[in-house]
């Protein structure tokens, strides 16, 4: 044995040995493999797999299969290459693997029949003679020498038809001697095969070698087989023989001679038939009887005419049978079956047909099935046969279109899908089928799938309207002749509610067709209406399809494919509408897109459609077609009754379509009819109902409230009532509902009505007549009360002139007098009944006991109610001569109150009947702030009149007092406005009584207030508020000291008063007060900081918030330092509140300057944080803010945040941003005192900003440049993400140095001053700071401002001086800093070129820094400046550094990875054309990792190779490897590892050769790598070097441990490795 056999046979032994992998991919590679030995040694590895065969008997025969496989493989290829000597060994070998037990195992046997086979398609000799030495007459041969026969025959026809006569001639004689059912089949197979291949040889004479051979030649065996076969075989009990027989038969048949076929078909045909009913799976007996009725019609066989009717009828029997197997073949069969059926339907159509048809009439389900089925086939098979019989099929059709069977149901439809592509539905009766289809389009999805039928399949309506959308949809698109039988035919059935589950498929051909159309031209879309006569008007059309599509995805996405429908109809819909639809639909549609099923705001997209129809009806404006429109969608409601939802929806169209209409008597008659034919007794029509009459109302209110009222007391409403009480059990029930939908009504056109029109109208129309039904005991009725209540309360609240109502029931009082007030109307007064019962009250009160005060309280509470709520005589309707009873009452009620008053004359006793009158004195209705004044100006004159002084005391209420009568100087009615002044005049008279002074005592500055009356009889605001300056000014100069800070705070009580007027009015006093006698102020600061907090806290009024700013500026231009401090000291977080009365100090700049100092000065002040354990044991302690700080930031936000502050802030910029920034970095980490925790996640939803320190500062440093006029700063770090990095610890490097570069690249003449701040911060206590700067400093270097500004020098000292600094994160920064120098600064590197590489050198070995990262960033400053440097001082550390990064390529860690591959490359670069050999050595050593490492789990490290090899490859001067790389390692361009190193290896072995030794070695150390992927490609590259390699230098690689290495992998545990090796070691045969 030669070397290279050996060596061929040692590497096909352990691959072979491998076979037994439990991995099959390993198995198929370990195969493949052996494959490859076979491609370059195809007869050597055939040779070792047969004596390896030989050599291990007791291998498995799995594993033997596997051998075998590999060898046909191999024999397939290569058998060109094969010598006859192997040739016989391999044949031998083969046959005796597959005859050497006699029991079958298949896949063994077969796979050495495949040997055989795969050799004898050229040594047909070699096989044919082993093959018949084992076939020998007289004896049964092995099965699979049989079956090996067969395939031969098949495989090459020409060479094995010639030997079938004599093997036909053997094996005859052994059919009879064949007693087992399998070994007959075997024969069967065979005899199938050899007619098979005897066909094929006879169709293709004119390429055979021997072209004299006659299908007479084979006759005579073929017909003793068939006796054999048919008469005795086809009888078995066995039905595996008889369908081997049955499949047989078939290609035998045509080698029959004609008329010995002509006299057995009659025995035959009726033999294969029977067959039908002895197998449930007659694929075969199908495919045979097709290839026995195409033989007997091709010789005109006569017997088919006698059989046509069995025939047909069993193969009409087998298309109806059920499916009771999943197995593939009874399609097949059924296809089989149908080719039959054409056969005979081209011969004789007829008589097809008329048995046909007749059994459509047969209700049985299978019958009719098969039917159906048998007539679609032959309707597109024999389309030229049925031309006539068009009209004949179709009349036939009648009783299946009744079925109801979903089966029969979906072959129905299937049968009318090919009548549409034939064209039968042009036909009369054409329009049935297609109604038919739309009809099963239409039916709705079963919640539960019915019992499965006994062919095993579900039997649900889903797959019969599946089938029928698609067949609709496939019709209308691509069967051009069906586009005018569909068109416009198909809008018959949109309307229709029973046609509602076919809409969305409807509307989708509906919109294929009309795309069609428009193509023909731009009329050719537009309806004949007058032609078509049964099609739905563009009315019916448009309220079907509005309708449907609230519900827009129901009914498969239907609202989306009726919007579509609408939007190409929108021609024959109105002229008009094109153009806007063009623009409206895409929106709505856009909007379903957006949303789904599940996310769709149901009550939103309803809008958008109502928004859509009136849009629509404004572009039409016509009165008569939207009156049209109106009584369609009327008429429609009814098709709704199942459908709640849309119906609902339908009855807002018609609100809005009334609503747009401006004929009002037809306004009129559709909202009675509506009224007349409402499903009262259905609850959830009453919503749809008042929805229409509220949208009808937006412009009918008077016509709605008229119908509303007139139906209530009509004769319809009175007549139903009537019929309900005839059934006394439900009449109380169903007259409630009627009560409660018109109740909700009345809610809903209070609710939609214009607001400047629905406030007169909501008294006098809609709650007068709800408070008829407030006794109801029905609790239906109670609830429409409520909700209409509330429509009406909110329809009243939104009103700018709104007004407060209070008509509910009141608990039980002190005395029945006040159950008679309570159950009068509280907004009208017809009876003395009040009066009379506050007359009696007024004399009970002085009487013993006294009430108790909750009594007390609520007699006075109901009776100024009851008397004050009372709608003046002109808003009240039919109310006559009630002036007069109503001045009586008012009178009653002033007595009531005095003589309430009366039992406590004193400063308190008058103050607690004020608060009474209070809210009447604020009331949002003017008679009613009137009225409260008036009684008010009563009181005051009778405490006043009745005054005892019996010593000197202080008046301690007049600030409130004065504060709540003083602003109504400038109410809106000007009686309320005179009886303001009189109350004021009254009050200071009454201090001046306390004072001492005698009633009749008249004071100059008081009686001012009555000649300032006149001034207030005009509304002119001018005027008005000019004049409250002056009773401001009075009211200054009387008020004593202690009383100005109540005041202050009632004024700023009324800043919130709902009259605009009066309010405004307490911004101008306090603004006085605050002015005249501020400075008084200082210790109330506080105080008047916290009202003013919650003032705010109560309304967002515009004014208010002003005056609140404005008041909180002129208490800190006189008292700085104390609002400030008090600010400051507001609960944290500051509330939304708090945040508007600092912004209140941004106004003016220098007190805005004075404020940021002063905030900066308490910021810097303490320390930012303080340490504590949390727990004892825990590692390192916890840092918590520190409070002042923390509020000095929040507050500098908020003053940064006003846009006045800008001048200011501008002023202390580079103070205000360097505090600010290092503020960012001391409070990274650090959390929120423990109780603020807990209280910011309480108040979270209510405060402005987050608390938490470190977003504290980030925000207010950006509010800060915002602020300072660098927005592009704030923009660009917006853009970035600048803003979250900066306030997180792992991403805040990252966002100081985006914030330095936009700072250097937008703001470039703010730096010099800032750097100078942050300089210093560099020798900072706090690492974080001296990071920071350090950050902010180093990133100043990438741009070039550093050049423009002349600050490269001092920046370059200050960052070199912090090389020794004890925190690794500053040395690290350091050198970045350093490295930006590459790009701010490019031309300055080489001039300071030694300084920057010792300082990177000296990164490179910094030995205090555990992690290294200081010499990664050495790394990453290296890469970047070594293109920069001069050559000279770069060739001299080029050695040193590269050694010294090396080891970092295979680190754990991929940044290190990726940083130091990239600079190996940046080092490659730089050394193009000038590559010193030692540093070539330090190349070629790289190679072998960089192309490794391309395979790397780490992409960025595999883009760091792409990079380092396409540098490297220059100084390799290789132009091949070089375009190689350039071509596979493009960044961004997938890589296809395989394909690349292939090409690379081959480059790399026909230039550098003497390299593979090198190579190999350094790849088998990666071998071991814990990469599961680099372990794969290290063989890999080691097999593609040893692929292209010249043999000669096979002496370089160590093959024997290359060997072993691979050996070794072979038991990887991963199997990716395994697969790699075993390809490898297939490679290795280029060693041979």
């Amino acid at each position: 044995m030669s070397g290279s056999e050996s060596y061929i046979k040692k590497l096909s032994t352990i691959l072979l040995d491998a076979v037994t992998d439990k991995d099959p991919l390993v198995q198929d590679q370990v195969c493949s493999a052996l494959g490859t030995l076979g491609e370059s040694q195809p007869e050597e590895t055939l040779r070792a797999c047969e004596e390896y065969l030989r050599q291990h008997e007791k291998l498995a025969h799995p594993y033997r299969t596997m051998i075998l496989r590999a060898m046909e493989t191999v024999v397939s290829s290569h058998i060109d290459k094969l010598d006859k000597d192997t040739a016989r060994a391999i044949i031998f070998l083969a046959s005796n693997e597959m005859t050497r037990v006699k029991e079958l195992v298949t896949d063994w046997q077969q796979a050495a029949s495949s040997v055989l086979v795969a050799v004898g398609k050229r040594f047909i000799c070699p096989v044919m003679e082993e093959m018949l030495t084992k076939f020998q007459p007289g004896l049964l041969p092995h099965p699979f020498i049989v079956q090996t026969l067969a395939n031969l025959s098949i495989s090459n026809v020409f060479g094995m038809v010639p030997f079938l006569t004599s093997i036909l001639s053997t094996m005859l004689p052994m059919l009879s001697l064949a007693k087992h059912d399998s070994m007959r089949v075997v024969f069967c197979c065979a005899l199938q095969r050899f007619s098979e291949s005897t066909l094929e040889y006879l169709a293709n004479l004119d390429q055979a070698p021997d072209p004299t051979v006659r299908k007479d030649a084979f006759a005579t065996d073929i017909l003793s087989a068939y006796d054999i076969l048919f008469h005795q075989w086809l009888q078995s009990r066995e039905a595996k023989l008889r369908l081997a027989v049955v499949e047989a038969l078939g290609p035998m048949s045509h080698l029959l001679p004609s008329e010995k076929l002509e006299e057995q078909l009659p025995k035959l045909l009726p033999g294969v038939l029977a067959l039908y009913k002895k197998h449930a799976e007659a694929f075969h007996v199908s495919k045979s009887l097709g290839q026995i009725l195409e033989v007997a019609v091709s010789v005109g066989s006569r017997t088919l005419e006698v059989q046509l009717d069995s025939l047909l009828a069993a193969l009409h029997a087998q298309n109806c049978v059920p499916v009771e197997s999943p197995s593939p073949l009874v399609k097949s069969n059924q296809k089989e079956v149908l080719r039959c059926l054409t056969v005979l339907a081209c011969c004789s159509p007829d008589r097809l047909l008329a048995f046909l048809l007749p059994k459509l009439d047969i209700s049985n389900e299978r019958i009719r099935v098969g039917t159906l089925q048998v007539l679609r086939h032959i309707i597109n098979s024999a389309a030229a046969q049925m031309e006539v019989k068009k009209p004949f099929i179709l009349s036939s059709m009648r009783l299946p279109l009744m079925d109801t069977n979903n089966k029969v149901k979906r072959a129905v439809v299937q049968v009318i899908s090919a009548m549409a592509h034939h064209g039968y539905l042009e036909q009369p009766g054409g329009e049935a089928m297609i109604e038919y289809i739309v009809q099963q389009c239409a039916l709705t999805p079963e919640l539960e799938p019915e019992k499965l039928s006994p062919d095993g399949e579900e039997l649900t309506a889903d797959s019969v309207r599946a089938v029928s959308v698609s067949t609709l949809f496939l019709v209308s698109t691509t069967v051009d002749r069906m586009c005018d039988v569909l068109w416009p035919y198909l809008l018959e059935f949109l309307t229709p509610a029973r046609f509602t589950g076919a809409l969305t498929p409807l509307c989708q051909s509906l919109v294929q067709l009309a795309q069609k159309r428009q193509e023909r031209g731009p009329n050719a879309l537009l309806i004949q209406y007058d032609q078509h006569v049964s099609l739905p008007s563009p009315y019916a059309i448009i309220t079907r399809l509005l309708a449907v599509s609230s519900s827009p995805y129901l009914g498969d996405k239907r609202g989306a494919a009726s919007l579509r429908l609408l939007q190409v109809l929108h021609g024959n819909i109105h002229p008009s509408l094109g153009r806007r639809w063009d623009t409206t639909i895409p929106l709505l549609l856009e909007y379903l897109d957006d949303h789904n099923e599940e996310t769709l705001p149901q009550k939103e997209w309803e809008e958008k459609l109502l928004m859509f129809l009136r849009d629509t009806l404004t572009i039409v404006s016509d009165n008569t077609w939207i009156c049209q429109l109106s009584l369609e969608m009327c008429k429609q409601l009814p098709s709704y009754n199942e459908t709640p939802q849309e119906k609902n929806f339908l009855y807002k169209c018609i609100g809005t379509t009334l609503g747009t209409a401006s004929n009002k008597e037809v306004v009129k008659k559709h909202l009675q009819e509506l009224l007349e034919t409402a499903r009262y007794q259905e609850e959830a029509e009453h919503e749809g109902l008042a929805n229409c009459f509220g949208l009808c109302a937006i412009s009918h209110l008077d016509n709605t409230l008229a119908q509303l009222e007139n139906f209530v007391k009509s004769d319809v409403f009175r007549k139903s009532i009537g019929i309900f009480n005839l059934f006394k059990d439900r009449s109380e029930n169903e007259v409630e509902r009627m009560k409660g939908a018109l109740i909700l009504c009345y809610g809903h056109v209070a609710t939609r009505a214009p607001q400047e029109l629905v406030l007169a109208r909501v008294e006098s129309d809609i709650l007068r007549n709800m408070f008829h039904y407030f006794s109801t005991k029905d609790p239906t009725l109670k609830l429409c009360l409520v909700q209409s209540v509330c429509m009406v309360s909110q329809a009243i609240t939104s009103s700018a002139q709104a007004g407060s109502f209070h008509f509910s029931r009141k608990a039980e009082l002190v005395a029945q007098m006040m159950e008679l007030i309570k159950a009068e109307p509280p907004d009208s007064l017809r009876t003395p009944i009040r009066k009379k019962a506050m007359l009696a009250c007024t004399h009970l009160v002085p009487l013993e006991p006294r009430l108790e005060e909750p009594a007390r309280a609520d007699m006075i509470h109901s009776c100024l109610h009851s008397v004050l709520a009372v709608l003046p005589e002109h808003q009240v309707d039919g109310q006559e001569n009630q002036e007069l009873l109503y001045q009586d009452t008012l009178h009653a009620l002033e007595n009531l109150l005095i003589s309430l008053l009366q039992q406590d004359m004193t400063p308190q006793g008058l103050q607690i009947m004020v608060e009474y009158l209070s809210p009447w004195i604020k009331s949002p209705q003017g008679y009613e702030r009137e009225r409260a004044l008036h009684l008010s100006a009563h009181l005051l004159q009778h405490f006043l009149e009745h005054l005892q002084v019996s010593a000197l005391v202080p008046f301690h209420n007049l600030g409130l007092l004065v504060g709540l009568f003083a602003p109504r100087c400038t109410d809106l009615w000007s009686a309320t406005r005179q009886e303001a002044v009189s109350c004021v005049h009254s009050l200071l008279y009454l201090q001046l009584g306390y004072e001492g002074f005698s009633r009749d005592y008249r004071d100059d500055v008081a009686e001012r207030l009555l000649t300032l009356k006149e001034g207030l009889l005009h509304s002119d605001p001018t005027t008005l508020f000019h004049t409250c300056h002056s009773i401001a000014q009075i009211i200054a100069r009387r008020l004593p000291p202690d009383q100005l800070i109540s005041l202050l705070l009632t004024l700023f009580e009324s800043l919130g008063d709902l009259d605009k007027n009066c309010s405004r009015a307490s911004t101008v006093m306090i603004n006085c007060l605050l002015k005249e006698r501020g400075s008084m102020l200082l210790e109330k600061v506080p105080e008047i900081v916290s009202v003013l907090r919650s003032k705010l806290q109560e309304t967002q009024e515009e004014h208010v918030l002003q005056a609140a700013q404005h008041s909180m500026f002129l208490l800190a231009s006189q008292h700085p330092v104390a609002v400030v401090s008090s600010l400051l000291g507001s609960p944290l977080p500051f509330d939304s509140h708090i945040c508007t009365l600092w912004r209140a100090l941004a106004v003016e700049p220098s007190l805005t300057a004075r404020v940021l100092a002063l905030l900066l000065e308490k910021m810097n002040r303490d320390v930012p944080f303080k340490e504590s354990r949390t727990f004892l044991l825990s590692s390192s302690p916890d840092r918590v803010a520190t409070l002042l700080p923390l509020a000095a930031t929040c507050a500098l936000y908020e003053v940064a945040s006003a846009p006045a502050s800008g001048p200011a802030v501008l002023e202390l910029y580079p103070q205000l941003f360097s505090a600010l920034l290092l503020r960012v970095s001391c409070t990274m980490g650090v959390q929120l005192p423990r109780n603020l925790q807990a209280k910011e996640r309480r108040s979270s939803s209510q405060a402005a900003r987050s608390l938490e320190p470190c977003s504290t500062a980030v925000e207010a440093l950006r509010a800060m440049l915002l602020r300072g006029s660098s927005e592009d700063v704030v923009q660009h770090m917006d853009q970035e993400g600048g803003w979250e990095m900066l306030g997180s610890p792992e991403g805040h490097e990252a966002g100081v140095s985006l914030l330095s570069s936009a700072m250097a690249k937008l703001a470039g003449p703010r730096l010099p001053l800032v750097m100078k701040v942050l300089v210093n911060a560099q020798s900072s206590v706090y690492e974080n700071q001296r990071i920071t700067s350090t950050a902010f400093l180093a990133e100043v270097l990438s741009s070039n401002v550093v050049n423009d500004l002349m600050l490269l020098d001092s920046l370059l000292d200050s960052l070199t001086a912090r090389q020794k600094d004890p925190s690794a994160g500053v040395r690290r920064l350091v050198l970045r800093g350093l490295a930006n120098m590459a790009s701010g600064s490019r031309e300055q590197v080489q001039t300071h070129g030694p300084q920057l590489l010792m300082a990177m050198i000296g990164g490179l070995d910094d030995g205090d820094d555990p992690h290294s990262l200081v010499a990664l960033e050495a790394m990453a400053g290296l890469a970047r400046l070594v293109g920069l440097l001069e050559p000279g001082d770069l060739h001299s550390v080029l050695l040193h550094v590269a050694i010294r990064i090396r080891p970092f390529f295979d680190s754990e860690k991929m940044e290190f990875r990726a940083t130091s591959i990239q600079l190996f490359g940046h080092l490659n670069k730089a050394c193009h054309g000038d590559c010193e050999d030692v540093f070539l050595e330090q190349v070629v050593g790289g190679l072998v990792p960089l192309l490794l490492h391309l395979q790397d789990p780490q992409a960025l490290v595999a883009s760091a190779c792409k990079f380092a090899l396409c540098m490297c490859a220059p100084n390799m001067e290789c132009e091949d490897l070089e375009a190689a790389f350039q071509k596979h390692l493009q960044e961004g361009r997938g890589l296809h590892f395989g394909e690349f190193l292939n090409t690379t290896c081959k480059h790399l072995m026909h230039h550098f050769p003497e390299l593979l030794g090198r190579l190999v070695s350094t790849s088998l150390f990666y071998f071991k790598s814990c990469w599961e992927d680099i372990r794969a490609a290290a063989p890999m590259l080691t097999g593609f070097l040893v692929l292209h390699v010249e043999p000669e230098h096979q002496p370089q690689v160590d093959l024997e441990q290359l060997v072993m290495a691979l050996q070794f992998l072979l038991r990887d545990p991963a199997p990716t490795v395994r697969v790699k090796a075993a390809e490898t070691l297939g490679h290795l045969v280029k060693f041979a």
